[in-house]
């Protein structure tokens, strides 16, 4: 959803999705993985505008952020001063000092579009993480997902924050035409003022769901072992989490 990302719609989004995702929650479950796995560092990749960042930077766990956005950097900065955020893509960035763990939040794999792109990314991890460091991400699941949107229905989601209510509709279909389990997701979002619906902005995106297979074989070759995979929810479907480990 790039449209969202830039451009002052940053701020839609920072309003949209702080009631989709519990934020605590989000860290509890992140954190948890990191404790259990005695680390002490993480970088967030996918760090959005800071919301995450937030707790982690009240907690004992060293943390940075990094987002392919500078408006949402800038969102970040804004929001926790005494954080560290950078740029970056995530496909090739360098850290000044590795870290114990990294977390691919939000989903944000599925703008992962090509095979290359996810290897360049898992190399990039690998060499800014430590030795045995741990890997983290969410991933959209395609066995469960595309029967969903099969039918391609419209769906809606609302949110109302600050006195604002915003909805948003979403066209999910699959796209045929393209290596990999890509799909179309056509989004349109509105807010409503005295009873009438304003369009805001509309985007439309080639995105990437995944299964578990593929990503087995992915990190295999990239020098990373698998600990487990984490069946959860949230919000709009359902994805799993995959944990780990650099050798």
């Amino acid at each position: 959803m790039q449209s969202l990302y830039s451009n002052g719609f940053e701020t839609i989004y920072d309003d949209m999705y702080q009631t989709f995702i519990n934020y605590k929650e989000e860290f509890q479950f992140y954190s948890n993985i990191i404790n259990t796995h005695s680390k002490h560092s993480v970088l967030e990749i996918g760090c959005g505008t800071g919301h995450l960042a937030k707790y982690f930077l009240e907690s004992s766990i060293h943390y940075k952020g990094l987002d392919l956005s500078k408006d949402m950097i800038s969102l970040s900065k804004k929001r926790n001063p005494q954080g560290w955020f950078q740029q970056g893509d995530m496909t090739n960035f360098k850290l000044n000092t590795k870290t114990a763990s990294t977390i691919i939040t939000a989903r944000t794999t599925s703008y992962l579009l090509t095979n290359e792109a996810v290897h360049n990314a898992l190399k990039s991890i690998h060499y800014n993480l430590e030795m045995h460091g741990i890997l983290c991400f969410d991933f959209i699941d395609a066995n469960r997902f595309f029967p969903i949107i099969k039918n391609e229905e419209i769906m809606i989601h609302e949110a109302t924050i600050n006195n604002k209510h915003y909805y948003r509709e979403s066209l999910m279909k699959p796209n045929k035409r393209k290596d990999n389990f890509m799909f179309h997701w056509d989004a349109v979002y509105f807010e409503k003022l005295n009873d009438k619906a304003i369009k805001l902005t509309e985007d439309q995106s080639v995105v990437r769901a995944f299964t578990k297979n593929e990503w087995e074989l992915f990190l295999h070759l990239n020098n990373f072992e698998l600990i487990e995979f984490i069946d959860r929810k949230s919000y709009a479907f359902d994805t799993y989490v995959v944990v780990a480990k650099r050798i």
